[in-house]
């Protein structure tokens, strides 16, 4: 028997052949019994062979992967796969623009199972070179997702996203309004919208949060209000109302007493009246709108002298801030802030109403001692914003002094 017949009786599974180039082409039966040929040529028989042994070796284990389930256009899966997650409006907005802009120009005409590691990596670098680096991070943690559905899907056997901290963003520490600054915005950008920036600082609310916040949200006899929903603008505009961007968003909020009057006086002059009323609308009674009130926002910003970049949703950081430094347990800091983390340390941590009611009077205590008005010294004195009279309350007492 000749060796070439001998190496036809060894092999039972699959078939090579010579092609006139003088490679070899390998086929192999799928588990449907159809022959489909491999995706490449060889040089040398031998490795055929080694193509034809794997194969067969994934068959044997069941992880073998039928390449035709994996030639669907990227482009198709990927907002086929936006479609079928329920996202939030504002994440679904992201992510059709990450994909529009970012990934169907390099991978949007390539079928899923075309997409290798090298390809990933040659769209980072190129991205990187053309876009911020937060904006690339993005991109590629949706595209480490679609594709990892895919696997899950068995279009593929493997992600093809493996570079270590691709995703991971790395933005600048956000700036830190002082007390005195966030009263000389609240001042500056007038009556109407005092309120809102007093609330965004220290009750840590996010700007959609007050878009949507009501009267029947507000307790004054006891000073707290309640965050029950959301009211986030896209890009186009449209207002969409629905829960808070997190489960934790959900919250009550104990106010410090100095925000009781400011809080007063805008139910009463300019909040829709009735318990559904929206808290803050326009000069005309309309909706907040974010991109009329960003303008107000950004003159009011310049004139007191804060970053250019500085955002309204950078007054967090005030609150936040203030509220740790009171000692407050991390547990109370993500209650009053509504946010969320699976760490299981914070399992065994606990926040109940008289630890908020503590931290909302800390916070209290510690803003009126640093917006008192400075007396004369030789070297000149500071310009601070005095607070209204603390008005009677519950917790109106309950300041700590240090």
């Amino acid at each position: 028997m000749t060796a070439r017949a001998r190496g036809a009786s060894r092999r039972r599974f699959g078939a090579i052949r010579k092609l006139p180039s003088g490679r070899y082409q390998a086929r192999y039966p799928g588990t449907d019994g159809l022959l489909r040929p491999a995706p490449d040529t060889y040089e040398t028989k031998r490795d055929a062979e080694v193509f034809l042994a794997q194969i067969q070796a994934d068959q044997t284990r069941g992880d073998w992967i039928d390449p035709a389930d994996g030639e669907v256009l990227f482009a198709e899966y990927a907002t086929r796969w936006i479609d079928e997650r329920g996202l939030a409006p504002t994440t679904d907005e992201l992510y059709r623009r990450l994909l529009r802009l970012h990934l169907e120009p390099a991978f949007g005409a390539l079928a899923v199972n075309a997409i290798s590691p090298a390809r990933v990596r040659s769209w980072r670098a190129e991205r990187l070179r053309s876009t911020g680096r937060t904006t690339v991070a993005k991109s590629y943690r949706l595209l480490k997702a679609v594709m990892e559905t895919a696997v899950d899907d068995d279009m593929i056997r493997k992600n093809p996203c493996r570079i270590r901290g691709a995703g991971r963003e790395e933005a600048d520490e956000r700036p830190v309004a002082t007390v005195a600054q966030v009263f000389a915005v609240a001042d500056v950008i007038g009556l109407r919208w005092r309120l809102m920036v007093l609330l965004g600082a220290f009750a840590s609310m996010h700007p959609e949060e007050l878009a949507e916040l009501r009267r029947g949200d507000i307790d004054l006899d006891a000073g707290a209000l309640w965050v029950r929903r959301a009211a986030p603008e896209l890009n186009t505009g449209h207002r969409v109302i629905g829960d808070p961007k997190s489960r934790a968003g959900k919250r009550e909020i104990v106010l410090p007493a100095f925000l009781y009057e400011d809080l007063r006086r805008h139910l009463e002059w300019f909040a829709e009246p009735g318990p559904d009323g929206l808290v803050f609308v326009g000069e005309k009674g309309a909706a907040l709108r974010g991109t009329t009130f960003g303008r107000k926002w950004r003159r009011a910003r310049d004139r007191a002298g804060l970053p250019e970049g500085f955002r309204f949703y950078d007054l967090r950081h005030t609150g936040n801030t203030l509220a740790a430094d009171t000692g407050a347990k991390l547990k109370d800091l993500m209650v009053r802030a509504g946010q969320s983390s699976e760490k299981a340390q914070l399992i065994y941590q606990h926040s109940t109403k008289e630890h908020q009611r503590r931290l909302a009077a800390d916070i209290d205590h510690d803003v009126r001692r640093q917006t008192e008005p400075t007396r004369q010294s030789g070297s000149g004195s500071a310009t601070i914003h005095p607070l209204v009279p603390r008005p009677p309350g519950p917790g109106a007492q309950a300041a700590r002094r240090r």
